[in-house]
């Protein structure tokens, strides 16, 4: 074939891609859903008398309970899905400090614990341990969790990637910490 034949074969291609995205592009402009105010088909249930709530507790938002997953979890998992946190963390004992601190023996450390690491004013105001739950409450969403922080990192949205992640770093310890 000539360069003029694949030209217009390469035109054609890029033609049709074209005018698929415009017809796209006009669709999407043409059509948009909104909510219904009210269902369009009643069920109909009997009433039962509503039944009075009991003062409850301020609920916190957040990822919900990591001890029940734990328990399932596995480590080697969590060593795999934490191979995207080696790009700023060492998993070492002894590890050097990146961008972010060393992790060996993290679960149920005191925070801001590494020596001579700059930490964000957020997580060394912060105090505390990192325990399982503040584990878990910091992977979902580090800036949510820890106004300041300087981690620029999302966070994990699967609660079982999160488990999976805790019990690798759990199992990095001469000691590890005792399950909840």
């Amino acid at each position: 074939m000539s360069v003029f034949e694949w030209n217009k074969i390469i035109g054609a291609v890029l033609l049709v891609a074209l005018a698929t995205k415009a017809i796209d592009t006009v669709v999407d402009g043409l059509t948009h859903s909104e909510a219904l105010e009210r269902n369009v088909y009643v069920v109909g249930a009997p009433e039962l008398p509503a039944a009075p709530e009991p003062a409850k507790a301020p609920v916190k938002e957040g990822p919900g309970k990591i001890g029940p997953l734990l328990a399932s979890a596995s480590a080697s998992a969590g060593k795999k899905t934490a191979k995207k946190c080696a790009a700023c963390h060492s998993f070492k004992k002894g590890g050097a400090k990146k961008i972010g601190p060393p992790l060996w023996g993290v679960v149920d450390a005191k925070r801001a614990r590494v020596a001579g690491f700059a930490y964000s004013s957020g997580l060394a105001k912060a105090g505390g341990k990192w325990g399982y739950e503040e584990l878990n409450d910091f992977l979902a969403n580090p800036k949510k969790s820890m106004p300041g922080t300087k981690m620029i990192f999302a966070g994990v949205k699967k609660a079982s990637d999160r488990a999976n992640i805790i019990a690798f770093l759990r199992s990095l310890s001469d000691n590890p910490a005792p399950l909840p």
